[in-house]
C-alpha cells in the first residue's frame, strides 16, 4: 500500500493506493536433476571469464550493434521521478471512450481517516458518471491513469501509452449473407448471460495444486482429460446446430 494524494484543482486529498491484482500462479524452483539441489545463478563476464559481483555491474544501452552508453546508479538518480508526486487530475472523461486495451494495473483508492474531501470527490464522480484522467508516479515510473467509481469504491487504473499498443489490421473481407448474420445473432442471444467473475476458476492452476498434492502423497499425477472440439465445415449448419445445442 502506497501513500499518495489526489490533486483536484486547489483541493488536496490524502489517500492510499493498494494493488487489486496478485499473481495466482504456483512458483517453482529449478533443481539439479541429479541431486535435487536448487540451482544458483552466477553473473559471468565472457571477456574476463570471471564471476562479476553486483557492485561491479553497470547498465548499458546498445545504441548500435556492440556499442553502448553506460549508466550508473547516480545517473539514474538524476532522472528519477519522485514517488511523492501527487495524482494530478488533468480532465474528466467518459469511461466508455477508453478502450479497455489501454488498462494496465488496477489499484483501490482508500483513506484511513475520515475525509470530507474524499467523500465529496467520490460522490461527485458517481453523480456525473465520469472518470478522472490524471498523471502520477508509482515507484519510479510515470503514468497516465484513470480514477473511476465502481460499487461505492474508487479504483485507479494505470494506462499503457499509445506507442505501447500494437494492433494489427483486420484483413477479413468475406461477404456474409443476411441469413448467416441472423443466425449468428440468434446464437449470441441464446448464449447471453451475466458476467460472474467469482465463478470463473483457473483450471490450470487447480490442476497444478492437485498434482502437487498427489506428488506429496506419492501418487501418480492424474492426466487431465481434454475436450475434443466439435467441428462442422458448413457455416450455416454449424450455426444451426450451435443454437440447437445451446437451447438444450
Amino acid at each position: 500500500m502506497a501513500k499518495k494524494a489526489i490533486s483536484f484543482g486547489l483541493v488536496h486529498i490524502p489517500i492510499e493506493i493498494n494493488p487489486v491484482i496478485y499473481n495466482n500462479d504456483k512458483a517453482f524452483n529449478q533443481l539439479h536433476k541429479k541431486c535435487g539441489e536448487r540451482i544458483k545463478y552466477q553473473k559471468i563476464c565472457p571477456h574476463c571469464d570471471v564471476e562479476v559481483k553486483s557492485k561491479d555491474i553497470i547498465k548499458g544501452y546498445e545504441y548500435t550493434p556492440d556499442k553502448y552508453v553506460t549508466f550508473t546508479d547516480d545517473d539514474f538518480d538524476k532522472l528519477k521521478l519522485s514517488s511523492n508526486t501527487p495524482i494530478e487530475i488533468i480532465s474528466f472523461v467518459n469511461l466508455k471512450e477508453i478502450d479497455p486495451i489501454y488498462f494496465e494495473k488496477s489499484y483501490q483508492i482508500s483513506t484511513k481517516n475520515s475525509s470530507k474531501a474524499f467523500s465529496l470527490f467520490k460522490e461527485a464522480l458517481n453523480k456525473e458518471k465520469k472518470a478522472a484522467l490524471a498523471t502520477t508516479v508509482i515507484g519510479t515510473k510515470f503514468y497516465y491513469c484513470i480514477i473511476r467509481f465502481e460499487k461505492s469504491k474508487l479504483f485507479l487504473n494505470t494506462l499503457f501509452f499509445d506507442e505501447e499498443i500494437n494492433t494489427l489490421e483486420d484483413e477479413s473481407n468475406e461477404k456474409i449473407t443476411t441469413k448467416e448474420l441472423d443466425l449468428a445473432i440468434q446464437l449470441i442471444k441464446a448464449m447471453t448471460g451475466k458476467f460472474e467473475p467469482d465463478k470463473y476458476k483457473d483450471q490450470y492452476q487447480d490442476n497444478i495444486t492437485k498434482a502437487i498434492e498427489e506428488k506429496i502423497s506419492g501418487k501418480e499425477i492424474t492426466k487431465v482429460k481434454g475436450k475434443t472440439p466439435k467441428s462442422v465445415n458448413d457455416l450455416m449448419t454449424a450455426l444451426k446446430k450451435s443454437i440447437k445445442e445451446t437451447k438444450k
